[in-house]
């Protein structure tokens, strides 16, 4: 497994430190700077006390933890949300509450989480036609169920 340096600004020293979980890991954890008392049926933006410099040429997006998701509904809104390489605020998660039963995010919790990935832009290039495919426009279930 390859590594890449990400430079990493804690915007609050309480916070645990961010990493991977295991070795094997392809997500690190983003974690709660805030306590918060999540309704079902509504949405929130959580801050997590951390910026980044992302390299040159990469991406950072942010993913629902699938445990917060299967137990208690609560899922990462835009997911992927994307953090691109020219910004430097604040990473902020916008989750939602799909869940049934109120439910308290704890200040350092582990709310989502992030993964490291190369972007590559297009060129773009304006045409008359598209080159003609088996499908064509075939779209939304036209290739069946099963």
């Amino acid at each position: 497994m390859s590594s890449l340096k990400l430079y990493i600004q804690r915007l609050d020293l309480e916070l645990p430190d961010v990493g991977y979980a295991t070795s094997g890991s392809s997500a690190f954890d983003i974690r709660s700077r805030i306590q918060y008392s999540f309704e079902p049926g509504t949405t929130v933006t959580i801050p997590t006390g951390i910026a980044v410099a992302i390299p040159k040429g990469w991406e950072i997006q942010i993913r629902s933890r699938s445990g917060l998701a299967a137990r208690q509904g609560i899922a990462v809104l835009n997911a992927p949300g994307t953090i691109d390489e020219d910004f430097r605020g604040e990473i902020q998660v916008i989750l939602i509450h799909c869940g049934s039963t109120s439910f308290i995010i704890e200040r350092g919790m582990r709310i989502a989480q992030a993964v490291l990935a190369p972007v590559v832009q297009a060129e773009f290039e304006w045409v008359n036609t598209l080159p003609p495919t088996q499908r064509g426009e075939g779209g939304l279930g036209s290739t069946g169920l099963h």
